[in-house]
């Protein structure tokens, strides 16, 4: 028991150092000055609460909902890939995600477990739109 309580305590503070040192930490938003809407654009926040968890939230405008993050790898390209646990959706989702030299945040990919894209290669399956960039609010 003690194991498995250090070994989960580790984990969280690599989970977090990694995603800090990345620079993912703080809101992100296509246009921070508008207000958050399902629509024209959430406010996508990550965050490390004091028990070490890293949290994602997103504010839809008219939905919140708060998700932890359960893993998050840098591969050799720079990019951040990232596992968020969803209850609401019983699902857990990976995305991967690019910092730009100028500081914004994209969207590279975005698939259910099943390997289902609802993004691909930088760009929305649905549409075949490229992905906006989205800009540090805080």
């Amino acid at each position: 028991m003690v194991w498995m309580a250090l070994t989960s305590a580790a984990g969280a503070e690599t989970l977090a150092a990694t995603v800090e040192q990345w620079g993912l930490l703080g809101s992100w938003a296509v246009d921070c000055a508008a207000r958050p809407d399902r629509d024209k654009g959430a406010v996508l926040t990550y965050e490390i609460r004091n028990d070490g968890r890293v949290m994602y939230r997103r504010n839809f405008g008219d939905a919140r909902d708060e998700n932890e993050v359960v893993s998050a790898t840098v591969d050799a390209e720079g990019m951040i890939n990232v596992m968020v646990y969803f209850p609401s959706l019983r699902q857990t989702r990976e995305f991967g995600l690019l910092l730009s030299k100028q500081g914004s945040l994209r969207a590279i990919y975005n698939r259910s477990e099943r390997g289902e894209y609802t993004i691909r290669d930088g760009k929305y399956v649905a549409t075949g739109a490229p992905t906006p960039p989205q800009q540090r609010c805080d």
